[in-house]
């Protein structure tokens, strides 16, 4: 199933993701999308954690999900679920540098007091 999903990922689609329904899944999913994407992009990141995050990401752009998108109110929450899974695999790699780059990104979509709204998944993952 993860080489399935591995197969449907591309930075295209998911920016497109993003973009399109990022504000319906709220901050807490597209910051934790952001970290992991960061994450991946870093060039300290070993091979290992890019499939793990590959694999997240995969899902989350993914239209076959556990609980489909489109329900209210807790369309997203399988995406959070695989995308906070993933974080804490891969949590060791999150720099500072990454939750900037995130957050600068988050703030450009929902406004500079939608940092407030994530600083739960800092404290989790944070060193």
């Amino acid at each position: 199933m993860a080489e399935n999903l591995s197969d449907q990922y591309s930075e295209e689609s998911f920016w497109e993701k993003i973009k399109k329904f990022g504000k319906k899944a709220g901050s807490k999913v597209v910051y934790s999308a952001l970290l992991l994407f960061y994450c991946m992009k870093d060039g300290n990141a070993p091979v290992w954690t890019k499939t793990v995050i590959i694999g997240a990401l995969a899902y989350f752009i993914s239209p076959i999900d556990a609980i489909p998108d489109l329900v209210p109110i807790v369309g997203y929450t399988d995406d959070l679920g695989a995308l906070v899974a993933a974080l804490g695999t891969v949590a060791a790699y999150i720099n500072d540098d990454i939750r900037q780059k995130a957050k600068a990104k988050l703030a450009d979509w929902f406004g500079p007091d939608s940092q407030d709204d994530v600083a739960d998944i800092d404290d989790k993952f944070s060193k």
